[in-house]
């Protein structure tokens, strides 16, 4: 049973950093993507950033230029880096990793709070 284990979040002002990590407790072969996922209260789950097997990366549009993601398949690890964050960031954060033959896993979440 692959679990992924989410750390760095936590309370920080605006404009400042943030560094979010998950990474599966056990290995996992043929990863296909990595990403981030954010939801806020009152609203839908979002995409935030996904990195793929092969390189490419995407990013929802209100995080362009200020986050970036990236990986370390060979710890099964995934990070994201959060800069210049606005209180529009506050949300819960969740990691995913999705492998062949139907693996789609979800860390259990990991708060950021944005606020003076």
């Amino acid at each position: 049973q692959v679990q992924l284990v989410e750390s760095g979040g936590g309370l920080v002002q605006p404009g400042g950093s943030l560094r979010l990590s998950c990474a599966a407790s056990g290995s996992i072969s043929n990863i296909i993507a990595m990403g981030w996922y954010r939801q806020a209260p009152g609203k839908q789950r979002e995409l935030v950033a996904v990195t793929s097997s092969g390189g490419k990366t995407t990013y929802a549009d209100s995080v362009k230029g200020r986050f970036t993601i990236s990986r370390d398949y060979a710890k099964n690890t995934v990070y994201l880096q959060m800069d210049s964050l606005k209180p529009e960031d506050t949300a819960v954060y969740y990691c995913n990793i999705k492998a062949i033959l139907f693996i789609d896993r979800w860390g259990q979440g990991t708060q950021v709070t944005v606020s003076a």
